[in-house]
């Protein structure tokens, strides 16, 4: 008897393009989420039957990059996964509970509002709902943003990655988008702070000109921030005192977002 031909992967065609170390390096993180009291770089080796030598390239390029972290000899995941992990769930959770609360939000105010998640040390846009406004100006869900010079950027850069900002810095300056782009260490240092006391950030006219921003930061049911959601504007129709009135909107939007996800507020 004939046994039944065996169904090719559906990741067949993509063999050919695999690159051995970097699957390697997948390979070792799924290997470190079964223990999370760590192995040494020998245990790696042997389990995974990768020579020692590479192991330890993979896993000095792992710890550059934060997804391992090495105690005692031993290896175990790093802390950066939290936050891949965090913006893996907003992708599809936080997308799916924000689509209503980001209509209301532009009923609301009249202006476009979007909602965005971390992404490669960027502002990753995943959903827009744009205003009623012929005149308004928008990215497109997909389109990635800086952290130094957009709103959704300013909230991950202040309450994700303020602490390891100067080592972004040091692989890619800042880049001016306009003559008010942010691009002097202490300036942005001066804005992580400001965006931190009042709990929203702005993009004065930052990324594009004639355009201003604001946007609050969305936590997961841990307190971790996941995603920010804001609104675009001409900034025309946004002086400081309507700025004002509309970032009181975000928050509230955000806290809402944030409270569907599990967080509850202390204090």
């Amino acid at each position: 008897m004939r046994k039944p031909a065996k169904e090719p992967s559906p990741n067949a065609s993509l063999e050919r393009y695999v690159i051995p170390n970097l699957r390697n390096a997948c390979r070792v993180l799924k290997l470190l989420r079964e223990h999370p009291a760590g192995l040494k770089a020998s245990d790696l080796a042997r389990t995974l039957r990768i020579p020692v030598t590479t192991t330890m390239r993979i896993m000095a390029t792992l710890q550059i990059e934060g997804l391992a972290g090495k105690t005692e000899g031993r290896y175990a995941l790093g802390p950066a996964l939290i936050h891949l992990g965090s913006a893996a769930l907003a992708g599809t959770d936080i997308r799916k509970a924000a689509l209503p609360l980001l209509s209301r939000l532009t009923l609301v105010t009249g202006e476009t509002s979007h909602l965005a998640v971390p992404c490669n040390e960027r502002s990753l846009i995943i959903a827009v709902q744009d205003s009623p406004h012929p005149l308004r100006a928008v990215s497109p869900a997909g389109f990635l943003t800086d952290l130094h010079s957009s709103s959704t950027g300013k909230v991950f850069l202040a309450y994700l990655y303020r602490e390891q900002y100067p080592r972004f810095e040091a692989m890619r300056s800042p880049f001016r988008h306009t003559d008010r782009t942010l691009t002097r260490r202490a300036d942005i240092e001066r804005e992580i702070k400001t965006t931190l006391t009042r709990g929203y950030s702005i993009d004065n006219e930052e990324c594009h000109t004639g355009v201003r921003c604001v946007a609050a930061p969305i936590y997961s049911s841990d307190g971790t921030v996941v995603a920010a959601i804001g609104i675009t504007a001409a900034s025309v129709r946004m002086d400081d005192r309507r700025l004002a009135e509309v970032a009181a909107s975000v928050c509230a939007v955000a806290e809402e977002a944030s409270a569907l996800l599990g967080y509850s507020k202390v204090g």
